[in-house]
Parts: structure tokens; C-alpha cells; sequence
């Protein structure tokens, strides 16, 4: 064995693969087991051997992938030089939606600047870009950063909030107070005291099992080398753990089960995070400044989705509602329901307050207007003449450049559905009939059918609005060849495509992934 510290761990990583690798970059893979620890009384230590295999497996990938999805396989636009706190970066991360692409992957197609990657830009200072499919409003704030004009557009009520809220401006002083004032409305409300002793002793008990039979990063690399079987053992661990969870229940009386199961929040969650919801949700609603409320809302909702009673893993795709401790794939080991919004109500509210302060060093003076409405039927100049009257003496002076979005994919994502606890708490009215591509009507021929004169129906409605030598990016899974004939439906052709794998996905399923950036131009 060849074992050196973190930093000079770090230091032997930077000149192996020739870029700056820093001594957290080196925490994070012992952390996760991805290689072992050595060494004791507070000093880690990594084999340098270990270390090689690892970035030698890493550095293989492109070549692996490229076997697997084809030579034509765009590995730049893999961004896999990135960590997550970089594809995450500020106010990204306000709130979870699934299906989105990440930031780098915008900037890099409407950067008004060349670099050594991009010999070709697309679009410059001052112009529009429109994002037809808004989802959570990523084209939305890298245009901001990057000194684009924008427009986003959304079906979803909820989305336009999302992305409202990333885009706003704050007084932050009147907004920091609004925050301690909602986490102090929690902190005085004190229904059941038994919940916070009952999840002590539990998370006691948890501790003391977790340490015997998943011993951190040894059990992580040990699950990493696949040297014995995972599943398995977790169904015995969840079974030898549970008659102690239970025996705590009993003991403290604790109610897991709302009376009622007729919405999302009755099924979801367990009874005493539901009446904490419902407290919060009260003291927001009366906050008077609309910019705040919706904030405050937000940072409620973000903390509701990681509060319901599912397992880690499942957290963007529901199954059934989990109301036992059980084995998380996620974190290799034992894991509880959460009984207690507090800790992650707290938890978002700083890191949501840190992010709009990052963003708001960043942001560029540009306009930028959110749109709730139908792409296929929307009159743009009309509504943005509505919301903001100097924007609109840009728009209709110089049209919209061009479109960078994500449409939906045929017949994977309900996307009302996936923020079905928001709605039920905020009171959108639900638009689910007027989504393209649901995971409700399936990826039959009917629905592919569909689908297509969907995104194209938009596309026509739009080119109205674009100049005469636009560029639109529509970033797509054609594992059914629609997009040659959606084309051809809104007047347009294909003049590019750009394949990427995507590297960082969600789901525990990680095989090879890719999808096609279609670069379409006017006929």
C-alpha cells in the first residue's frame, strides 16, 4: 500500500489527470465509499492504488459509453468535470423538479461568447430567447446571469411560481425577517411533545444499530466493490430493526396515520408533520408583501416534498407511503420517516436565503418575463405588453431570437402530479388535461401521435413571435424518431444534433443515458 493524506492525495490526483482536484473532492470519495480509509485517531489516509483504480474506472467511462450509445456520443457536453454544488449552483436549487437539464447545458448554447469547446455562438448581447416549456425556469436564470433577455412559458401554475421565484428581486432585509418569523411560528408551536422524545430515543437506537452493521465508509466500499449481497442483507437489517421501532411507538403512543386519506397531504404524511404544515402554511399566509409570501411558500413546499412519508430513494418517484424505519439506498443504512418538518424547514430557509444572495451578485440588468398559459395558443406580445410595457418595446422592436428548452418526453413524467402536494397545499387549479407527452397516456402510437403535433403546434405558434434567422435548441430522449417529422409540422429542418450522455441522474437505475440536442433553423 502506497497511503498519503487527503491533501497529498489531492496534490497526486491533480497531476494524474491534470486538473485542479481539491482535498474535499478526495473527503467526498472516502466518504462514499468509492475508496477506502485508512489510518485512525482523526487522520484519514487513501492507497494511492486505490486512488488509481478509481480515476482509471472513471476516465474508461467515455470509452464504455461511447460502446454502448454510439461513437457520435458529444462527451463535452457531458460536464462530467463538474461537481454538484456547480450544476446546483444558486438559486438552481430553491426546489426540486424532476425532468430538468442542468445549468452548464444552457450556458453553453446561448453564451454569447466562444470558448475552446463552442467555436460557434448563437445568440448576442441584448437578445430574446424564449423557453416555451419553462418546467422549473433554468433558461430563465441562466439568461439572467448570462445578459440574455428572456421569456418562459408554462401550463403549470406551480412551475411559473418556481421560476418566478428563483428570478425575483428582494429586499433582503425585509425578506430575512419574514423567514425568522416563520421558523419562530414553528418553534413555539408545540402540540405533542412526545414526538420530539420518541424521535431522540429512535435516533439513539438508530446510531447505536447503524454502527454495528453498516460501519460508514467500510460498509460503502464494501457495497461499492460488490463483494457481497446488498439487498439481502438489507432485508434482514430492516427486519432485526423494526420490533425495536416498534417498541418505541407503543412506548410514546406515537399516531402515524392521519384520520383521513382523501388528498395528497392526507396520504402522504405522517400526522404530526401534517398539522406542522398546516401551521406554517397559516402564519405565511399572512405575510402582506405578495414576493415574500410566494417565497415563504416555496421554501414550505421544498421542505414538504423531503417530509413525506417515502424512503430517500423514492423521493422523486412516489410508490407507497413508508411509515417504518427501513434499509435507504441512498445512505447505506437504516433510515426513518420523518415525524417533524422543523429541521428541514430550517434547513431551506438559510440555504434559500444564501442562494438569492449569490444569484444577486450574478444577475445582469436584462429583462425577463413568466407566462402561465398554453404554448400552443399564447399571445406573447399581448401578455407581455400586460406585464411589463418596456419589455414589450423591446420584443416587438426586435423579436425573439430564438428557443432553448426541454420539451416534455412522450409518456414519463406527469408533471402536475410529480408537485401534487403543492398543489394541494398552495390551490392551483390543476391543468393535468392540457400536458404534451404525460406518463398517463403512455408512449403508444396514438400518444406519440399526439405528442408530435403537440410540440409542434407549439413550435408554430411561437415562430411568430422569432426573427427570420432564428435558432431554436430543443434538448430531447428521440428514442422514437419524433423529431425529424415534428420538424417538418412546424416549417422548420434539423441543421444539427448533439448527443450527451447524461452522467448525474436521480434515479437508482445508472445505465448509460443519453439524449439529442436538435438544432432546428427556419426552412
Amino acid at each position: 500500500m502506497n497511503l498519503v493524506s487527503i491533501f497529498e492525495a489531492s496534490k497526486w490526483a491533480s497531476a494524474l489527470l491534470n486538473k485542479e482536484v481539491l482535498p474535499t473532492n478526495i473527503s467526498y470519495l472516502v466518504q462514499y465509499g468509492k475508496v477506502k480509509k485508512h489510518g485512525g485517531n482523526g487522520s484519514t489516509l487513501v492507497d494511492l492504488n486505490d486512488l488509481k483504480k478509481y480515476y482509471d474506472s472513471y476516465r474508461s467511462r467515455e470509452i464504455s459509453w461511447k460502446e454502448r450509445l454510439g461513437n457520435d456520443l458529444n462527451w463535452t457536453l457531458s460536464f462530467d468535470n463538474l461537481k454538484e454544488v456547480d450544476t446546483t449552483k444558486h438559486v438552481h436549487r430553491l426546489h426540486p423538479y424532476k425532468g430538468k437539464y442542468i445549468p452548464q447545458l444552457v450556458e453553453y448554447f446561448i453564451d454569447t461568447h466562444t470558448d475552446n469547446f463552442k467555436k460557434e455562438t448563437y445568440f448576442k448581447p441584448g437578445d430574446i430567447v424564449l423557453d416555451p416549456f419553462l418546467g422549473s425556469g433554468t433558461t430563465i436564470i441562466q439568461s439572467l446571469e448570462t445578459g440574455i433577455h428572456s421569456i418562459g412559458i408554462d401550463v403549470s401554475e406551480f412551475n411559473c411560481m418556481i421560476a418566478s421565484c428563483k428570478a425575483a428581486h428582494y429586499d433582503y432585509e425585509y425578506l430575512q425577517q419574514a423567514v425568522k418569523k416563520m421558523l419562530a411560528s414553528l418553534n413555539s408551536f408545540e402540540h405533542d411533545n412526545k414526538i420530539k422524545d420518541f424521535e431522540n430515543e429512535l435516533l439513539t437506537e438508530l446510531a447505536k444499530f447503524n454502527s454495528v452493521h453498516f460501519p460508514g465508509h467500510g460498509f460503502k466500499y464494501k457495497v461499492n466493490q460488490k463483494s457481497f449481497d446488498e439487498n439481502k442483507f438489507a432485508i434482514e437489517k430492516e427486519r432485526e430493526f423494526l420490533p425495536i421501532y416498534q417498541k418505541l411507538l407503543k412506548k410514546y403512543s406515537i399516531k402515524l396515520k392521519q384520520d383521513k386519506s382523501l388528498s395528497f397531504l392526507d396520504k402522504w404524511f405522517i400526522e404530526n408533520a401534517r398539522k406542522e404544515i398546516d401551521h406554517v402554511f397559516k402564519t405565511i399566509r399572512q405575510e402582506k408583501d405578495i414576493k415574500t409570501r410566494k417565497i415563504l411558500a416555496l421554501i414550505l413546499s421544498r421542505t414538504i416534498r423531503s417530509c413525506r412519508a417515502t424512503t430517500h430513494s423514492d423521493l422523486a418517484t412516489l410508490k407507497v407511503p413508508q411509515l417504518t424505519t427501513y434499509y435507504c439506498y441512498k445512505h447505506k443504512k437504516i433510515c426513518k420517516p420523518l415525524f417533524s418538518i422543523a429541521t428541514m424547514l430550517n434547513r431551506y430557509a438559510f440555504d434559500t436565503l444564501s442562494r438569492i444572495i449569490e444569484f444577486s451578485r450574478l444577475r445582469k440588468p436584462v429583462h425577463y418575463s413568466i407566462l402561465a398559459g398554453d404554448s400552443r395558443t399564447i399571445n406573447i406580445f399581448e401578455k407581455i405588453e400586460e406585464q411589463n410595457p418596456e419589455f414589450s418595446k423591446i420584443l416587438k422592436n426586435q423579436k425573439i431570437a430564438g428557443i432553448f428548452c426541454s420539451p416534455p418526453y412522450v409518456g414519463q413524467i406527469d408533471y402536475h402530479e410529480q408537485h401534487a402536494y403543492a398543489y394541494d397545499l398552495l390551490g392551483f387549479k390543476r391543468k393535468d388535461d392540457l400536458e404534451i407527452g404525460p406518463l398517463y397516456k403512455g408512449q403508444g402510437l396514438e400518444a406519440r401521435r399526439l405528442y408530435a403535433q403537440g410540440i409542434a403546434d407549439v413550435l408554430n405558434n411561437c415562430k411568430q413571435y422569432l426573427k427570420n434567422d432564428f435558432d431554436v435548441f430543443l434538448v430531447a430522449n428521440d428514442k422514437y424518431n419524433l423529431y425529424p417529422e415534428i420538424a417538418e409540422k412546424s416549417g422548420m429542418r434539423i441543421v444539427n444534433q448533439f448527443k450527451r450522455p447524461v452522467l448525474n441522474r436521480t434515479e437508482r437505475d445508472r445505465n448509460p443515458y443519453s439524449e439529442i440536442i436538435f438544432h432546428f433553423k427556419p426552412i
